[in-house]
């Protein structure tokens, strides 16, 4: 039984610097029962199988941090190289799965936050991002989205990132990049 939780996965992050990807994995699978339900610790053992070339394995540990922990961007960026790794098309499961959630997310409402104070200055409020912002999750949702919100560059931008990822559709991305050309 671990007693402290940030101690052992410290220890753990030490042994996959080292490249003791096997020691790591031993070490986490230990624990695994009192852990189910830790991002930290489905992410580090997703590295060591990774590191110790079980992509399957360290697949699955990614998608289980992503369902922990949606909004999280690391395990969604090491969740792509892991496909990438695999030598799998990487539009196919991903891309299906990636549209699953982007649909489960639109419906997700943050927890209320009450003001105690004065509103947050004009200044210090967050903008929106630029057209030209790399947007890490592109998702056919999100380009529907931006579509709708008369945000045609950014659409454009997706459907083009798209393409790279999901070649299979690149026709019907064409298409919708011709689109919204003619609305600009």
């Amino acid at each position: 039984m671990v007693t402290d939780p940030h101690l052992f996965f410290a220890d753990i992050s030490l042994d996959l610097s080292r490249g003791e990807y096997l020691s790591g994995m031993k070490k986490l699978k230990a624990e695994s029962k009192d852990f189910q339900d830790s991002y930290t610790f489905h992410l580090l053992l997703a590295r060591a199988f990774k590191g110790a070339q079980r992509f399957p394995e360290a697949l699955a540990s990614l998608k289980t941090c992503c369902r922990i922990a949606p909004h999280n961007e690391v395990a969604w960026k090491e969740l792509l190289q892991v496909h990438f790794l695999l030598l799998r098309a990487p539009g196919d499961d991903l891309a299906s799965e990636l549209e699953e959630l982007s649909v489960a997310l639109a419906d997700f409402e943050p927890p209320k936050a009450y003001e105690t104070s004065d509103p947050t200055p004009l200044n210090e409020q967050k903008q929106p991002f630029s057209d030209d912002d790399s947007i890490s999750v592109p998702t056919e949702s999100l380009a529907t989205l931006f579509t709708e919100q008369g945000a045609y560059k950014k659409a454009i931008k997706i459907y083009t990132d798209l393409i790279q990822l999901n070649p299979s559709n690149a026709d019907a991305y064409k298409n919708e990049i011709a689109s919204l050309l003619d609305k600009l």
